[in-house]
């Protein structure tokens, strides 16, 4: 029989879980049995009794979990994690090893084979990684809106304005999941919004979507310049999958801003598109640099573990069924696209675009 660990996340406050009673109740009626470390669903609101229910064994500590044959999770390991590696493990989460070379080169070490939610590709679209876009993107404008508060080291300027006063300028870099969810998210909160992306065919689309709500430009690194130096806050959201983030915003574009502007990189988990950013972690969220508060969380669906869970393991759970029920070459026929997911294999690194970035 099969088995799948879920740990207890150990990312700095990463309360997210990797698998949902539901998700419980499909692997068990695949003859699959699930291994959920004490306390691993709490912070998204599933309790142990919730999970045992379903049919999961519940095991006391992470060592217990991680040594099933599959051991599917939310975050990158962490370096305390790095031991419970090995060559007859698969892991199942998202990776960015892009921006986090050790963990490569720990999963090669080990020869664990290492799926990535981030690269799973199908008809040009990224279903794994979509879910926590368009959190991520809605986050980075809540969170921008608060730092913009005075007490938060901001403008002083409220997002939506008020009758008689100009609201916040909301500048959003990238026109993908994280982009779109961004805009939309700023205009409803009645911000003056401008969205940048290369593709004019994109820009067309969401101008449509919502028509006289904000302004699309085609990006170039001297629109992108104009734009930021008057904006009251920067959602950067340029992905490239699998590859570091280019910095499409340069320190120079950061040092032209105003003081008490606020620029949130929703890219970080792939290095930042911001030139500035480093990350940074729920209980330290920003830092402050050329008079600029930066807002760079590795983790950002983290802040809403029960809303991100859900809407990650809805993605998840079918990839995850099939390859534990059927195993990995035969869930790759079922589902292509899961081929693309595979980032590590037989102590080497297969993703050409994962391999590049960390040459």
């Amino acid at each position: 029989m099969t088995s799948v660990g879920i740990p207890t996340e150990t990312k700095p406050s990463e309360r997210r879980v990797a698998l949902t009673t539901a998700g419980v109740h499909e692997l068990v009626a695949h003859d699959v049995e699930v291994r959920v470390q004490a306390g691993a669903g709490f912070g998204a609101g599933i309790d142990d009794a919730d999970y045992a229910a379903a049919g999961a064994t519940i095991v006391a500590d992470a060592a217990d979990a991680w040594a099933a044959d599959i051991v599917c999770k939310v975050k990158e390991p962490q370096a305390a994690e790095f031991g419970y590696l090995r060559d007859d493990l698969t892991l199942f989460t998202f990776l960015h090893l892009a921006a986090y070379p050790a963990v490569a080169e720990a999963l090669v070490s080990a020869g664990t084979t290492a799926i990535a939610y981030e690269t799973v590709e199908r008809s040009g679209r990224l279903p794994l990684l979509a879910p926590m876009s368009e959190v991520a993107g809605r986050i980075s404008v809540q969170a921008g809106a608060t730092h913009l508060e005075d007490s938060r080291g901001g403008r002083g300027v409220l997002l939506g304005g008020v009758p008689g006063v100009t609201p916040a300028h909301v500048v959003v870099v990238g026109a993908g999941h994280v982009g779109w969810n961004a805009a939309r998210m700023a205009a409803g909160m009645g911000a003056r919004v401008t969205i940048l992306d290369l593709s004019v065919d994109r820009l067309r689309e969401l101008d449509e979507l919502l028509f006289g709500r904000m302004t699309t430009i085609t990006s170039s690194r001297e629109a992108v310049g104009d734009a930021v130096a008057e904006a009251d806050l920067v959602i950067g959201a340029v992905l490239v999958p699998g590859a570091k983030a280019p910095h499409v915003i340069t320190e120079e574009h950061i040092r032209s801003m105003q003081r008490g502007a606020v620029v949130v990189d929703v890219a970080i988990d792939q290095g930042g598109c911001v030139e500035t950013s480093r990350e940074t972690s729920h209980r330290e969220p920003t830092f402050v640099l050329h008079d600029v508060v930066h807002y760079a969380v590795g983790n950002m669906p983290g802040a809403v573990p029960r809303t991100s869970t859900f809407a990650l393991t809805n993605a998840t759970t079918p990839y995850l069924v099939d390859l534990a029920a059927h195993g990995l070459d035969v869930a790759v026929r079922r589902r292509p696209e899961l081929g693309g997911g595979i980032n590590i294999r037989d102590g080497s690194v297969t993703h050409p675009v994962v391999a590049g970035a960390l040459a």
